[in-house]
Protein backbone atom coordinates (compact mmCIF):
# COMPACT_ATOMS: atom_id res chain seq x y z
CA UNK A 1 0.00 0.00 0.00
CA UNK A 2 1.41 3.37 -1.04
CA UNK A 3 0.79 6.13 1.49
CA UNK A 4 0.85 8.90 -1.15
CA UNK A 5 -1.62 7.22 -3.53
CA UNK A 6 -5.21 8.48 -3.44
CA UNK A 7 -8.03 6.42 -4.93
CA UNK A 8 -10.62 8.66 -6.59
CA UNK A 9 -14.13 7.25 -6.69
CA UNK A 10 -16.49 9.66 -8.41
CA UNK A 11 -18.73 10.00 -11.47
CA UNK A 12 -16.88 10.17 -14.78
CA UNK A 13 -19.82 11.82 -16.54
CA UNK A 14 -19.39 15.03 -18.53
CA UNK A 15 -21.39 17.12 -16.06
CA UNK A 16 -19.14 16.06 -13.18
CA UNK A 17 -15.89 16.71 -15.11
CA UNK A 18 -15.08 20.09 -13.46
CA UNK A 19 -15.28 18.53 -9.98
CA UNK A 20 -13.28 15.47 -11.06
CA UNK A 21 -10.54 17.69 -12.45
CA UNK A 22 -10.60 19.76 -9.25
CA UNK A 23 -10.01 16.58 -7.24
CA UNK A 24 -7.11 15.52 -9.46
CA UNK A 25 -5.47 18.96 -9.36
CA UNK A 26 -5.87 19.39 -5.58
CA UNK A 27 -4.51 15.90 -4.93
CA UNK A 28 -1.41 16.63 -7.02
CA UNK A 29 -0.91 20.11 -5.55
CA UNK A 30 -1.05 18.64 -2.06
CA UNK A 31 1.79 16.26 -2.86
CA UNK A 32 -0.19 13.08 -3.52
CA UNK A 33 -0.78 10.79 -6.52
CA UNK A 34 -4.36 10.60 -7.86
CA UNK A 35 -5.43 7.12 -8.97
CA UNK A 36 -8.66 5.86 -10.51
CA UNK A 37 -10.13 3.19 -12.75
CA UNK A 38 -9.44 5.35 -15.84
CA UNK A 39 -5.67 5.00 -15.48
CA UNK A 40 -5.58 1.58 -17.20
CA UNK A 41 -7.28 0.81 -20.51
CA UNK A 42 -6.74 -2.91 -20.93
CA UNK A 43 -9.51 -5.03 -22.42
CA UNK A 44 -7.96 -8.15 -20.91
CA UNK A 45 -8.15 -6.70 -17.37
CA UNK A 46 -11.41 -7.33 -15.51
CA UNK A 47 -12.77 -3.95 -14.35
CA UNK A 48 -13.77 -5.16 -10.89
CA UNK A 49 -10.35 -6.76 -10.35
CA UNK A 50 -8.65 -3.57 -11.54
CA UNK A 51 -10.62 -1.44 -9.08
CA UNK A 52 -9.85 -3.84 -6.22
CA UNK A 53 -6.15 -3.76 -7.12
CA UNK A 54 -6.01 0.04 -7.16
CA UNK A 55 -7.92 0.28 -3.88
CA UNK A 56 -5.47 -2.19 -2.34
CA UNK A 57 -2.54 0.00 -3.39
CA UNK A 58 -3.97 3.28 -2.05
CA UNK A 59 -3.83 4.34 1.58
CA UNK A 60 -6.23 7.23 0.96
CA UNK A 61 -9.54 7.48 -0.85
CA UNK A 62 -11.80 10.31 -2.03
CA UNK A 63 -15.37 9.16 -2.62
CA UNK A 64 -18.15 11.29 -4.08
CA UNK A 65 -21.56 9.63 -3.73
CA UNK A 66 -23.52 12.70 -4.86
CA UNK A 67 -24.69 11.42 -8.26
CA UNK A 68 -28.05 9.88 -7.47
CA UNK A 69 -30.03 11.09 -10.51
CA UNK A 70 -31.67 8.52 -12.76
CA UNK A 71 -29.95 7.72 -16.03
CA UNK A 72 -32.00 9.29 -18.86
CA UNK A 73 -31.98 6.06 -20.89
CA UNK A 74 -32.27 3.30 -18.29
CA UNK A 75 -34.25 5.34 -15.74
CA UNK A 76 -32.06 3.77 -13.06
CA UNK A 77 -29.43 5.35 -10.78
CA UNK A 78 -25.71 4.55 -11.04
CA UNK A 79 -24.46 2.40 -8.16
CA UNK A 80 -20.74 2.31 -8.99
CA UNK A 81 -19.76 4.96 -6.44
CA UNK A 82 -21.47 3.33 -3.42
CA UNK A 83 -20.07 -0.05 -4.50
CA UNK A 84 -16.50 1.26 -4.68
CA UNK A 85 -16.90 3.05 -1.34
CA UNK A 86 -18.07 -0.25 0.11
CA UNK A 87 -14.99 -2.01 -1.31
CA UNK A 88 -12.70 0.62 0.23
CA UNK A 89 -14.37 0.37 3.65
CA UNK A 90 -14.27 -3.44 3.46
CA UNK A 91 -10.55 -3.37 2.66
CA UNK A 92 -9.99 -1.21 5.74
CA UNK A 93 -12.19 -3.44 7.90
CA UNK A 94 -11.06 -6.88 6.79
CA UNK A 95 -7.72 -6.34 5.03
CA UNK A 96 -5.40 -6.78 7.99
CA UNK A 97 -3.23 -4.30 9.88
CA UNK A 98 -1.72 -2.70 6.75
CA UNK A 99 -5.03 -2.06 4.96
CA UNK A 100 -6.52 -1.02 8.29
CA UNK A 101 -4.50 2.21 8.05
CA UNK A 102 -6.67 3.40 5.16
CA UNK A 103 -8.45 6.75 5.45
CA UNK A 104 -11.12 8.24 3.25
CA UNK A 105 -13.00 11.46 2.59
CA UNK A 106 -16.64 11.11 1.53
CA UNK A 107 -18.47 13.83 -0.39
CA UNK A 108 -22.13 14.46 -1.09
CA UNK A 109 -23.88 17.57 -2.44
CA UNK A 110 -25.74 18.45 0.76
CA UNK A 111 -25.21 17.63 4.45
CA UNK A 112 -27.17 14.59 5.66
CA UNK A 113 -28.75 13.97 2.23
CA UNK A 114 -26.93 10.61 2.01
CA UNK A 115 -28.89 9.36 5.05
CA UNK A 116 -31.97 9.09 2.83
CA UNK A 117 -30.39 6.68 0.36
CA UNK A 118 -27.38 5.13 2.16
CA UNK A 119 -28.30 5.08 5.84
CA UNK A 120 -25.77 2.32 6.70
CA UNK A 121 -22.97 4.91 6.63
CA UNK A 122 -24.82 7.39 8.84
CA UNK A 123 -22.01 7.09 11.38
CA UNK A 124 -19.45 8.40 8.89
CA UNK A 125 -18.38 12.04 8.60
CA UNK A 126 -19.64 13.26 5.22
CA UNK A 127 -18.47 16.51 3.60
CA UNK A 128 -20.78 18.58 1.40
CA UNK A 129 -19.48 20.38 -1.70
CA UNK A 130 -22.77 21.87 -2.98
CA UNK A 131 -21.66 21.03 -6.52
CA UNK A 132 -19.01 23.78 -6.39
CA UNK A 133 -15.36 23.08 -7.16
CA UNK A 134 -14.11 25.84 -4.83
CA UNK A 135 -15.92 24.25 -1.87
CA UNK A 136 -14.68 20.77 -2.80
CA UNK A 137 -11.09 22.03 -3.14
CA UNK A 138 -11.22 23.72 0.27
CA UNK A 139 -12.50 20.55 1.96
CA UNK A 140 -10.11 18.20 0.15
CA UNK A 141 -7.08 20.45 0.58
CA UNK A 142 -7.64 20.69 4.34
CA UNK A 143 -8.00 16.92 4.63
CA UNK A 144 -4.86 16.19 2.61
CA UNK A 145 -2.87 18.91 4.38
CA UNK A 146 -3.62 17.23 7.71
CA UNK A 147 -2.41 13.95 6.25
CA UNK A 148 0.83 15.23 4.71
CA UNK A 149 1.82 17.57 7.58
CA UNK A 150 3.89 19.51 5.03
CA UNK A 151 3.95 23.26 5.80
CA UNK A 152 4.71 24.01 2.14
CA UNK A 153 1.32 22.72 1.02
CA UNK A 154 -0.99 25.75 0.55
CA UNK A 155 -4.56 26.11 1.73
CA UNK A 156 -7.68 25.51 -0.31
CA UNK A 157 -8.15 29.12 -1.38
CA UNK A 158 -4.64 29.30 -2.86
CA UNK A 159 -5.04 25.91 -4.56
CA UNK A 160 -8.38 26.98 -6.03
CA UNK A 161 -6.76 30.11 -7.50
CA UNK A 162 -4.04 27.96 -9.05
CA UNK A 163 -6.64 25.51 -10.37
CA UNK A 164 -8.54 28.32 -12.09
CA UNK A 165 -5.30 29.57 -13.67
CA UNK A 166 -4.44 26.08 -14.88
CA UNK A 167 -7.91 25.52 -16.34
CA UNK A 168 -7.66 28.86 -18.16
CA UNK A 169 -4.28 27.86 -19.65
CA UNK A 170 -5.32 24.28 -20.45
CA UNK A 171 -6.48 24.98 -24.05
CA UNK A 172 -3.05 26.45 -24.84
CA UNK A 173 -1.31 23.47 -23.23
CA UNK A 174 -3.43 21.09 -25.28
CA UNK A 175 -2.76 23.04 -28.45
CA UNK A 176 1.00 22.83 -27.80
CA UNK A 177 0.88 19.03 -27.79
CA UNK A 178 -1.69 18.86 -30.63
CA UNK A 179 -4.36 17.27 -28.48
CA UNK A 180 -8.07 18.10 -28.76
CA UNK A 181 -9.98 18.58 -25.52
CA UNK A 182 -12.28 15.71 -26.46
CA UNK A 183 -9.22 13.44 -26.65
CA UNK A 184 -7.98 14.34 -23.15
CA UNK A 185 -7.65 11.23 -20.98
CA UNK A 186 -7.21 10.97 -17.22
CA UNK A 187 -3.50 10.25 -17.63
CA UNK A 188 -3.12 13.19 -20.03
CA UNK A 189 -4.80 15.55 -17.57
CA UNK A 190 -2.80 14.24 -14.63
CA UNK A 191 0.49 14.69 -16.48
CA UNK A 192 -0.38 18.19 -17.74
CA UNK A 193 -1.46 19.29 -14.26
CA UNK A 194 1.63 17.76 -12.67
CA UNK A 195 3.95 19.54 -15.13
CA UNK A 196 2.09 22.84 -14.69
CA UNK A 197 2.28 22.63 -10.90
CA UNK A 198 6.02 21.84 -11.04
CA UNK A 199 6.67 24.72 -13.45
CA UNK A 200 4.71 27.26 -11.44
CA UNK A 201 6.25 26.71 -8.02
CA UNK A 202 8.09 29.73 -6.52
Amino acid sequence: MRKRDVFINCPFSKDYQPLFQAIVFTTLRSGFVPRCALEVDDGSDNRFDKICRIIGECKLGVHDISKTELDPKSRLPRFNMPLELGLFLAAKKFGGSNQGRKKCLIFDREPYRYQKYMSDISGQDIHAHAGKSAVLIAELAAWLRAETKDPKVPGGRAINNEFLRFEKELPLLLNAIKLAKAELTFLDYRKLAENWITGNQP
